[in-house]
């Protein structure tokens, strides 16, 4: 395999690197969050767990149907500012904000007002949210043109959004803690202030200090507008198409369905299996040990997955090093069996390093190599489509979320989960202990199946980067500045061979 030294011009500045992140700080920290501000609305504002799911899976589907309408207009927007800075800050605003006031919800208020209140504010969110994160997907791919900076890059941008699983799971205890609430409600509205200042802050980062892509040559002519996205929605839908389309594209959404699909539909069994398992239905006992499994759990991907994945990808390359990753993953997977242990709960932390291989290894190395398509891209099709690419992609892995929710409710049911039951049957707990090793095992190898003749490899890429600076020059970043150096060289006709 062919190697280059970066250029230091390709070389992302670490304050840009570090607003970058801190940008995904706040796109990782705002699902989080909501993952247990949302048990509030059953638990103590008594909400029948229908209209709580109603109210989880409604603006997300508007959430999933506005992400490709949002990058392309991204993609084509032109201003004094950039195609993506804009949205970054405005789309920060109003996440932080309505996160802020469609949490002030009190029990008297009653739940029909409190349905509608919430649903409402829900839809403000999550279209703020796709304002805010679908071009900051987009700026990410286009901040360096270099193969192994963008994993740098990225690698940064995942160490600091694991902070926000870090620091998530502690939200119920804060919420719950009446020494400092009275109630949990009132917990909720109080947090969920400091919640969505902080992130509203940490999003808006990327747009004052982050560098953009200048593409003025490989936009459209027509300035975006409202009637040109009317007159142009044919180009629209031929966008989405191109995208969809492209081999290796494919190859890493697909790989990433199944990889976070795995995880996901097993993510909430470790809740069970400690409580029921290792503490025979005794939440008191439990405490919080399973807040604790995922701290450790995200701690391990930010300390030892993402720096080892980071250094291991440049030296066999991006697709090996997933594979290796989801392979040391799945022996960690095996090892929960062992690793839950009655007679000794501290076990259980022995197998997260290994598991967090997964999902740690994926994002780190699947948005670099998206960067890498987007090359790809523009060399096929003249343009640069970053918001889309993104917008498809993170499209992929809620379409994964959704199906990985319907798949675990599922399981339990096959494998006689009684809720309303305080010990679980042995059959149960066995049951429920094998699909929690088995599920994520399989869809790992499904998802290496499917990698394994990826071929965007270091060398097609330094071509194909070459190709582009050949075609339409150096690339510029805002500001005037042609910053893009050429790559190493390399032995073309065998890159080209291969």
């Amino acid at each position: 395999m062919a190697k280059h030294t970066t250029a230091p011009a390709d070389i992302v500045p670490f304050v840009q690197k570090v607003a970058f992140g801190s940008g995904h700080l706040a796109n990782q920290l705002f699902p989080a969050a909501l993952g247990v501000f949302m048990v509030v609305l059953v638990l103590a504002l008594k909400m029948d767990p229908f209209l709580a799911g109603l109210l989880a899976a409604i603006p997300r589907l508007l959430d999933a149907l506005t992400d490709p309408i949002m990058g392309y207009i991204s993609d084509n927007t032109r201003s004094r500012w950039g195609r993506r800075k804009p949205y970054i800050l405005l789309g920060s605003v109003i996440t932080g904000v309505s996160f802020m006031v469609m949490w002030q919800l009190y029990p008297e208020n009653g739940q029909s007002y409190n349905f509608i209140y919430f649903l409402s504010l829900s839809v403000v969110f999550y279209i703020g949210y796709t304002i805010f994160a679908t071009p900051l997907i987009g700026l990410g791919y286009e901040m360096s043109p270099d193969y192994n900076e963008r994993t740098r890059l990225m690698a940064v941008s995942q160490w600091m959004g694991q902070m926000a699983w870090v620091i998530a799971p502690w939200f119920w205890v804060i919420i719950y803690n009446q020494s400092l609430y009275d109630t949990a409600p009132e917990g909720a509205r109080n947090l969920s202030i400091w919640v969505g200042a902080l992130c509203m802050v940490l999003g808006m980062m990327p747009a004052f200090f982050c560098r953009e892509l200048e593409v003025k040559e490989l936009l459209k002519k027509t300035k975006l507008s409202v009637e040109g996205m009317v007159a142009e929605s044919k180009e629209f839908i031929l966008g989405i198409k191109k995208t969809i389309t492209n081999g290796p594209f494919l190859k890493l959404c697909g790989a990433t369905f199944l990889i976070f699909n795995g995880f996901q539909t097993v993510a909430q069994f470790a809740f069970f299996i400690i409580i029921f398992y290792l503490f025979r239905g005794d939440t008191q006992a439990a405490g919080n040990w399973p807040a604790w499994f995922g701290t450790v759990s995200a701690l391990a991907t930010a300390f030892i997955v993402i720096p080892i994945i980071t250094v291991v990808s440049q030296k066999i390359g991006k697709k090996n090093a997933f594979i290796l990753s989801t392979l040391i993953s799945m022996v960690g997977y095996i090892l929960k069996w062992w690793g839950f242990d009655p007679g000794n709960p501290y076990l259980m932390f022995l197998p997260l390093p290994l598991i967090s291989f997964g999902i740690g290894g994926l994002f780190t190395l699947m948005m670099s190599m998206t960067a890498d398509v987007c090359d790809l891209d523009e060399l096929n099709n003249g343009e640069r489509r970053e918001g889309m690419f993104g917008a498809v992609y993170w499209w992929m892995v809620k379409l994964g979320t959704a199906i990985a929710l319907l798949t675990s409710g599922a399981v339990l049911n096959l494998v006689g989960f009684d809720k309303d039951a305080t010990v679980q049957s042995v059959a149960t707990i066995t049951n429920l202990r094998i699909a929690d090793i088995v599920i994520p095992v399989i869809t790992g190898i499904l998802a290496i199946i499917i990698m394994w003749k990826y071929d965007v490899t270091e060398e097609k890429a330094n071509t194909i980067r070459q190709k582009l600076i050949s075609r339409r020059g150096k690339v510029k970043y805002r500001g005037g500045l042609e910053i893009e150096a050429e790559p190493a060289k390399v032995a073309l006709e065998t890159i080209e061979r291969s």
